[in-house]
């Protein structure tokens, strides 16, 4: 079968003339709902701080992202490659790509060299005040998971991306399901219409652990014609973790602390968790995953003194 993948062309502000879409096997000669979102998902129920929007200078949305550590992105491979990073910035923290959250210039872009591995890491200018995504342990078969991005609501005739991040809930399937071997998560097209599309390339699936969110992959395409018809096809950020540790530097796993216990790093927290830090108590405003220098003291955004 043929990879379709979601990106939008990079640098050009009106969203015309789309690479090659997503999305997976025919699913039978049922069109789409004249006005979908995501294709058929809804805006963002919740904030989603580690999800990043990758634009041209001039703010054009091309693709999706996830924030794994305070400075580095994890994106798609074909939605970079042989671009020069100053010509890519990221808006994230925010679910409206357009404003909000906090914009960082791209300094440095590294993509895997390997054929099958659809991935790449973007290192922004500086850090950014927000909780990285951890990388889930594994995904099975069956998982529940969100896809999470910016991409076209419909197809054909996508017209320009939507400005509220959209997210719909699906499954992960059996690699057969959509033809394809390697390092890669065949994800579910819910009601045979619902997926990817043009500019979620990149964009994370996450899927629910400790009370939070964990990273499961990013989108890289499909294999029908027609966004939403057939799976979509996700990079498996854990079978990546060694070679994005390598680039981005290393980790503990996540784990989820004891009720009450001292802060850590990489740790997964959940809304409301108590720590110590320095002698000083404090509760966990929302649910993320530690990394260092977000020490609470540091962190007000994250941490309440109690």
């Amino acid at each position: 079968m043929r990879l379709r993948q979601l990106s939008m062309p990079l640098l050009v502000a009106a969203f015309v003339g789309l690479t090659a879409p997503a999305a997976g096997a025919a699913d039978g000669n049922r069109p789409p709902p004249v006005d979908p979102r995501i294709v058929g998902g809804q805006p963002a129920t919740e904030a989603y701080p580690f999800a990043a929007s990758l634009q041209s200078r001039s703010g054009g949305h091309f693709c999706g992202a996830a924030l794994i550590r305070p400075d580095w992105l994890l994106t798609a491979r074909h939605c970079v490659q042989g671009t020069t990073p100053s010509n890519v910035r990221a808006r994230i923290g925010s679910n409206d790509r357009t404003s909000g959250g906090t914009v960082k210039m791209a300094v440095r872009i590294v993509t895997n060299p390997a054929g099958a591995s659809d991935v790449a890491v973007v290192q922004l200018s500086s850090p950014v005040p927000y909780p990285p995504v951890a990388i889930a342990p594994s995904v099975p078969i069956g998982a529940q998971i969100r896809l999470l991005g910016w991409g076209a609501t419909r197809d054909p005739h996508p017209g320009p991306p939507p400005t509220v991040l959209q997210q719909l809930d699906t499954t992960v399937l059996p690699d057969s399901r959509c033809g394809t071997g390697g390092p890669q998560l065949c994800v579910g097209n819910v009601d045979g219409w619902r997926g990817a599309c043009y500019g979620d390339s990149g964009g994370p699936a996450v899927l629910r652990a400790g009370g939070g969110w964990r990273l499961a992959g990013t989108t890289t395409g499909g294999t029908s014609a027609v966004c939403g018809q057939g799976p979509s096809i996700y990079m498996d950020a854990a079978t990546h973790r060694g070679w994005i540790e390598s680039v981005v530097g290393g980790s503990t796993p996540p784990t989820d602390p004891p009720p009450g216990g001292t802060w850590a790093a990489y740790t997964a927290y959940t809304a409301g968790a108590v720590v110590t830090y320095g002698g000083t108590g404090y509760r966990a405003l929302q649910a993320h995953t530690s990394a260092p220098g977000w020490e609470p003291p540091h962190t007000p955004a994250l941490w309440q003194p109690l």
